[in-house]
């Protein structure tokens, strides 16, 4: 005899589980929300791209990926259905809303740093060495490539201690 608990979390074909879908639709919320959002700071101006390109661009990205993360979900088998790791979804989705809450408190390096770590080290485990390299890399390189070479300013430390050492 079943329950309807196990009715309502067993995968079957075509029917992704509750947190693949979960994670979907965070994602494909996130993708909307910013081609929103990027519209109001304006997509073109005289001079060239408008400061809402990129991100109108980055959202319809985002938005499709859902949408073919959402197909191949509903054509996964049961057996690989089952097989999902609903677990990664939530800790992907989870991560990014902590990375979003700390970043005008610890400035784009260290959350970036902090969030990559997690991910490479904890979730993926990776060993220490390729997980600072890549850590920092996707960090402080960024951070350095968007400040400097593309005049993009990311938030730096609200924290006065941190933003005297350039974080």
């Amino acid at each position: 005899m079943t329950t309807e608990s196990t009715l309502t979390q067993a995968p079957v074909r075509g029917r992704p589980a509750r947190s693949v879908l979960a994670g979907i639709g965070a994602f494909g919320a996130l993708g909307v929300y910013v081609l929103i959002s990027s519209v109001e700071l304006g997509l073109w101006t005289s001079l060239g791209p408008g400061p809402g390109l990129f991100p109108f661009a980055m959202g319809a990205v985002l938005a499709a990926m859902s949408v073919l993360w959402l197909l191949q979900e509903l054509k996964k088998p049961s057996a690989a259905a089952e097989s999902a790791d609903g677990g990664l979804v939530v800790a992907v989705v989870v991560s990014l809303l902590v990375l979003a809450a700390v970043l005008d408190l610890l400035g784009f390096q260290l959350s970036m740093f902090l969030f990559l770590i997690y991910h490479l080290r904890i979730r993926g485990k990776r060993t220490w060495i390729s997980s600072l390299i890549i850590a920092l890399a996707g960090s402080v390189g960024a951070f350095y490539a968007f400040n400097y070479g593309l005049n993009v300013a990311l938030p730096v430390s609200a924290i006065p201690a941190l933003n005297l050492i350039g974080l």
